[in-house]
């Protein structure tokens, strides 16, 4: 049987295509940078680095937007490039090096969460190094598992995990506003303010962090080819997320600070358990907790269903090695994609801390993905017009230029190493492509193909 031949079916709406997006982009990301994001920012001011992640990221849905709803394929990124930089063409390279960096950052996008997972289980259960680590690989283990299914399912269960996420936001939340001090912090966060080098250059380093907690928002562009109505729902569900997890996110800041001083949230290592404790006692800070520890494992969920399409959908245009191209003879999902990038997962759970990923998960994608598709979507209007784009954004093209001054800023401020750690990781993926491509007579080694 040719398993490549079977087509994914389209069966995912907007509401769960927007909840896959939000239980992505609310893991373990806002409970842990949070103190990390005020501590940089060192002042009540610290919000408006939430807000400039919230800026940058609906600035940079309008480029997901347009070549999603263009190009509503399983696999996002890679089609994109693909089509932008020619099929034939660049559009080899770049859509291999999209993959190239994908079999690296994914796992560790899904790893982070899993060792967040595990950081705050700590609280409830002490946990030593190595018990740590076996915790975090078993998220990754279960989370396969549960993958293992049909698409109509795990859209049933993104559901029921998407309301997890919101009634633990909401909760806490609303534990702020009942303790009677929600709109103090808003009241003083110009206080000590001053619009300057510093200023700017803390915003910088504290928006990598809660530009990192708002991930997610795209997510649902590597599900293009399982979305009903995609050249509507999948614009519609990445700006809804955004809007909706910004306003919670800024609420929930809020109402920490409300009731832990800004001055003391910084230091805390386990500050949204701390908050409940102080405002509810010692049983409500253990609740929270499990749902913290459920939202984390709700985006381990959605971002390991996301990442597992990209590895099919290079391998079904034939860009890949073949056996990802399998889709289930039942159950019709990417069961060997979904294995792989799981194992990898877990291997790197295992291997890294949660400081050591998150600048590396930014500095990875960056280059090749946010700015190198957003260049591509300039020359893909400039070739085509824009009779071909289902959404289009408005003024373009300022907001696509916008977008990539905003990614330079945040590649930047995720350090040299970091920077340096891409850019040598790009340069080995194309010294892969030139090498498979001079082997397999494609471009650019075919006389049949030009640039």
């Amino acid at each position: 049987m040719n398993t490549v031949a079977i087509k994914q079916e389209r069966s995912l709406g907007l509401v769960q295509a927007t909840a896959i997006n939000m239980i992505d982009m609310v893991g373990i990301g806002p409970f842990i940078t949070l103190p990390m994001v005020i501590s940089m920012m060192n002042g009540p001011y610290f919000l408006y680095a939430w807000l400039a992640g919230a800026f940058l990221s609906m600035v940079d849905a309008m480029v997901w937007s347009e070549l999603g709803a263009a190009f509503p394929k399983a696999g996002g990124s890679y089609n994109f490039l693909k089509e932008t930089y020619g099929k034939n063409s660049v559009g080899k390279l770049m859509s291999f090096l999209f993959v190239w960096q994908t079999m690296i950052q994914a796992p560790l996008v899904i790893a982070s969460a899993s060792i967040g997972f595990a950081y705050y289980l700590s609280y409830l259960i002490p946990l030593t190094p190595i018990l740590s680590k076996m915790v975090s690989g078993g998220v990754v283990i279960l989370i396969i598992v549960l993958l293992y299914r049909k698409i109509e399912d795990i859209g049933k269960i993104s559901i029921v995990l998407w309301v997890t996420v919101i009634l633990t936001l909401f909760w806490i939340i609303g534990g702020g506003i009942a303790h009677g001090n929600f709109l103090e912090p808003i009241k003083h966060v110009n206080d000590g303010l001053t619009i300057n080098y510093a200023f700017i250059t803390a915003i910088g380093f504290a928006s990598v962090k809660s530009v990192y907690s708002y991930l997610g928002y795209y997510n649902i562009c590597h599900l293009g080819g399982e979305i009903i109505n995609p050249s509507k729902n999948i614009p519609r569900s990445m700006f809804l997320s955004i809007a909706g997890i910004a306003v919670l996110y800024l609420m929930m800041n809020v109402s920490v600070v409300s009731v832990i001083p800004w001055a003391q949230a910084k230091d805390s290592k386990f500050v949204i358990s701390e908050f409940m404790q102080q405002i509810a006692g010692p049983a409500a800070a253990q609740v929270i907790t499990c749902l913290v520890l459920l939202v984390a494992f709700s985006s381990v969920f959605s971002a390991t269903l996301g990442y597992s399409r990209i590895p099919y959908a290079a391998a079904a245009d034939g860009s890949f090695f073949k056996v990802f191209a399998k889709l289930h003879p039942k159950g019709k999902f990417p069961y060997v994609s979904l294995l792989f990038i799981g194992s990898i997962a877990f291997v790197f759970s295992l291997l890294f801390k949660l400081s050591d990923v998150i600048n590396a998960i930014l500095a990875m994608r960056i280059l090749v993905q946010f700015i190198a598709q957003a260049v591509g979507l300039l020359m893909l209007r400039k070739l085509r017009g824009s009779t071909n784009f289902p959404y289009k954004m408005p003024f373009f093209p300022w907001p696509v230029y916008l977008a990539i001054i905003m990614w330079f800023g945040i590649l930047i401020s995720t350090g040299f190493v970091m920077v340096l750690g891409g850019i040598i990781t790009t340069t080995l993926g194309a010294l892969v492509y030139f090498i498979k491509a001079k082997l397999n007579k494609e471009w650019p080694f075919d006389a049949r193909t030009k640039i």
